[in-house]
């Protein structure tokens, strides 16, 4: 099984489209070259399979893991401290996942997010992915990241939003948005 040498923190984030089907393409890219890839999803609770996952999932070197968490920017009487709990339970998952060394690509898909709503303690994450394995690859997708996040990171890229057909009432498309 191939390794790489040495591991990155990359971060794309942005107001722009594109920030997980780029960390998807990611993922079919090092499972194609061999990798072992985990792949998950944070505030993204439904009963719907989002696209990716449908195939990202009978990829046989990614593991793809939805987090049944629901994001407060869509439900506002959401129990922040329930959310809180249970986010901080999920991270303590991945940080073991991470450290297992078991993957070489691992993606935290929207997971600015958690930083944004102070769901996490931020010093703590960190921390934690400082001290991730040398040859794993971490792959951090969202809004907004943080300035403390974007100075650990190796690679930032900023996914800007120019123009887009939101803005004439053309909302998300199944196979396209997501």
């Amino acid at each position: 099984m191939m390794k790489l040498k040495k591991g990155f923190i990359q971060v794309y984030t942005g107001n722009g489209k594109g920030k997980t089907t780029a960390a998807a393409g990611l993922a079919i890219r090092a499972a194609g070259a061999n990798l072992k890839v985990f792949f998950c999803q944070f505030l993204k609770k439904g009963n719907f399979q989002i696209s990716e996952e449908k195939i990202l999932k009978r990829i046989k070197n990614i593991k793809f893991i939805r987090f049944n968490q629901e994001a407060p920017f869509f439900n506002k009487n959401l129990n922040s401290e329930k959310l809180k709990e249970k986010v901080n339970k999920d991270i303590s998952k991945v940080f073991k996942i991470i450290s297992s060394k078991k993957f070489d690509v691992v993606i935290l898909d929207e997971f600015t997010y958690l930083l944004n709503l102070k769901l996490v303690d931020k010093n703590s994450i960190i921390k934690n992915l400082l001290k991730k394995p040398e040859f794993v690859e971490i792959i951090i997708t969202g809004r907004d990241a943080d300035r403390d996040l974007i100075k650990i990171a190796d690679l930032v890229s900023v996914i800007k939003n120019k123009k887009h057909y939101f803005n004439k009432k053309i909302f998300a498309r199944k196979g396209i948005e997501y």
